[in-house]
């Protein structure tokens, strides 16, 4: 299915090939595709309000993912999200009205997201289909270390 506006959740894995590969194949002709990057910190980071830098990185995956889209010729944009997965979906359903999801994760084991089932609470908290791709940034790296 193709998507004309087809919100993404992803952290890390945002830099991925494997997550942009897999955009542009739910995005419709003519779609656009909303990152939204959820400011990764520490809960005693969060508990000392030092998030700045969170976000500070997140905006740079950000900034990455949404140029490297567009030279393959797809409408992005995205912003910065709350910590909390689920919470930073919820904000952007509601200011972006999407028609599809896609969740980004890394592998199992090495995913926080996996472990405390935020593609599960997501799915739970919306009628619109939801796609979760698990992408293995390290892999990606090393492949492409090997060429």
């Amino acid at each position: 299915m193709a998507y004309q506006r087809l919100l993404v959740i992803a952290n890390e894995t945002i830099a991925g090939k494997g997550l942009h590969h897999h955009i542009r194949e739910l995005t419709a002709d003519g779609g656009r595709v909303i990152i939204i990057a959820p400011a990764l910190s520490s809960r005693l980071k969060y508990v000392f309000s030092d998030v700045d830098e969170p976000r500070a990185e997140a905006q740079e995956r950000l900034d990455a993912s949404i140029a490297l889209l567009h030279e393959s010729g797809i409408e992005a944009e995205g912003e910065v999200g709350d910590a909390n997965p689920v919470r930073a979906f919820e904000d952007a359903v509601s200011i972006y009205e999407p028609d599809g999801v896609l969740v980004s994760t890394h592998p199992e084991g090495r995913s926080n997201w996996i472990e405390k089932g935020v593609v599960e609470r997501i799915e739970g908290k919306t009628d619109l289909p939801v796609e979760h791709v698990v992408v293995d940034i390290s892999a990606e790296v090393a492949a492409e270390q090997l060429l």
